[in-house]
């Protein structure tokens, strides 16, 4: 069943990325030769018009294959013949649509079960939190120059600047009171705090402010996706801290064993968050300016756009294909220690 809602998800979010490569080529009048979901040897295709819609053998992937995207044509209609902007809007259009799933389920998820605000459940006596004034009920606003909208914003704030003194803004009874506020080192747990517990529940905010918190959602897990790829850089995290499909897989299976007693209902809402999670984090990933990813191909755009003409497609093809290779083998690295995790 694990397998089964994974590539579930998988397939809906690869699906809707494609489909923004898909309409933005339509709309400017590239020839789309074939659209599929998964990769390998066709299972069932059918030709609709100038286009091939086909299921894949393997589920994990997907294309929008166009006229002279990866080869020379001679049609008016191919991918290399279009404007460079035009080319632009096609590529950016895939990871764009993951932002759009990824907010549309948040909404879904908001509407149905509201938001985690960021109210102080508790302060811990003589804590960081409780020295400069943090009561009970407070509502933290402001950490440093980052605007908080969910708890998870002030967890995540604590995780990616660890141990640093920061600004808190905080309001109480109505009024917003700003200090500084300087984690301790808790050596049982290992890590810095500041003394506070959110709230379990959480709270509706009724439609219109639910497309708002739907953007903040999407920000949010936009901007964990990329501050956590910045603590692997600097080598805050390692490569055992990271998850491939396998590891995804299993993620999806832990979620749906521990949703699964409170019913349907839940484990429906919880696959919804992690479809958000993953489609946001597609786009994020998809927008990196690597070869073979999406982003690769804006910087080449981009680059055209600046110097008047066009690189050399041998030459950008040749850059890809061997970003392609080096893609695959970091896949191969995650997808092995994804594996050994499971027998840890």
């Amino acid at each position: 069943m694990n397998i089964i809602f994974a590539i579930i998800i998988f397939s809906i979010i690869i699906l809707f990325h494609e489909l923004g490569h898909f309409l933005l080529a339509k709309k400017n009048d590239v020839q789309v030769n074939e659209f599929c979901l998964g990769l390998g040897p066709t299972i069932i295709g059918k030709k609709i018009g100038e286009t091939k819609y086909s299921l894949k053998l393997f589920p994990f992937g997907g294309a929008c294959m166009m006229e002279g995207e990866d080869e020379a044509s001679d049609s008016d209609r191919s991918f290399r013949k279009k404007g460079v902007w035009q080319r632009f809007s096609i590529v950016f259009a895939g990871p764009f649509f993951n932002f759009i799933m990824a907010w549309f389920f948040a909404l879904i998820i908001l509407c149905a079960v509201g938001v985690d605000e960021p109210i102080v459940n508790s302060v811990i006596e003589n804590s960081p939190a409780a020295e400069i004034g943090i009561a009970d009920g407070d509502r933290i606003v402001k950490l440093g120059k980052k605007n908080i909208h969910f708890y998870r914003d002030v967890t995540a704030y604590m995780f990616f600047h660890d141990g640093e003194a920061v600004d808190v803004t905080w309001e109480h009874d109505g009024e917003r009171y700003t200090k500084e506020l300087v984690p301790e080192f808790d050596e049982e747990v290992g890590r810095y705090l500041i003394g506070i517990r959110g709230v379990a529940s959480r709270q509706k905010t009724g439609f219109f402010r639910s497309v708002q918190y739907s953007f903040y959602e999407v920000s949010y897990w936009i901007t964990t996706t990329l501050k956590s790829l910045g603590k692997l850089v600097t080598g805050q995290l390692k490569m055992n801290d990271l998850s491939g499909p396998v590891g995804i897989v299993k993620t999806i299976g832990d979620a749906y064993t521990a949703s699964k007693p409170s019913g349907g209902f839940y484990v429906f809402l919880n696959l919804l968050n992690m479809a958000v999670l993953l489609s946001a984090n597609l786009g994020v990933m998809n927008l990196l300016p690597l070869p073979a990813l999406d982003g690769g191909r804006l910087v080449f755009f981009i680059i055209e756009a600046i110097r008047g003409k066009r690189i050399d497609p041998d030459k950008e093809g040749m850059v890809h294909f061997i970003g392609l290779v080096l893609l695959m083998l970091f896949m191969v690295v995650i997808m092995f220690n994804d594996i050994r995790k499971l027998f840890m």
